[in-house]
């Protein structure tokens, strides 16, 4: 015999299994989501420095090119002594850009910093080609290992 509800005629659901999780269950499932956070947080926290050492290659190819572009327009690349700055305004000492570009040749009209907030280092002639480019990365200091390792420009492929 099924007993029915009386308004809607339609049968009730008897409850046969009213058991809850114990706590030695609930104990098993806070433990794997314990190992699984200290497996996953050490490689998720890692990520924010390999963004900002992957934008800092990507700003050095793209000052790269700006300097490609001075280059192709005066025939020469900046000196160290002119730096960066000759991108953005006309370089007023040692050899005169004859061509410069009314509008400079890196968009913003000014020259970037690196994700760290320094500047980026800029030798011409360089050691390593016609120049140098680079971030001394977080550390701001030349050198270093691991997330403080200078980015180059000779070493980004």
């Amino acid at each position: 015999m099924m007993t029915c509800n009386k308004k809607t005629n339609q049968p009730l659901r008897l409850l046969t299994d009213t058991r809850g999780f114990t706590l030695i269950e609930i104990m098993v499932v806070m433990v794997i989501l314990g190992i699984l956070a200290g497996l996953i947080v050490p490689r998720i926290m890692d990520r924010p420095e390999e963004a900002r050492r992957t934008k800092a290659a990507i700003q050095i190819q793209s000052i790269e090119q700006a300097l490609k572009l001075y280059k192709l327009d005066n025939g020469i690349y900046p000196t160290t002594e002119q730096g960066l700055q000759a991108l953005v305004e006309p370089p007023s000492v040692g050899r005169l850009a004859k061509r410069w570009r009314e509008d400079g040749y890196l968009e913003k009209g000014r020259v970037p910093k690196d994700p760290w907030g320094y500047d980026f280092v800029y030798i011409s002639p360089g050691l390593h080609g016609d120049f140098d480019l680079m971030s001394y990365g977080p550390d701001g200091e030349p050198g270093g290992e691991g997330n403080d390792a200078d980015i180059n420009n000779w070493e980004i492929e």
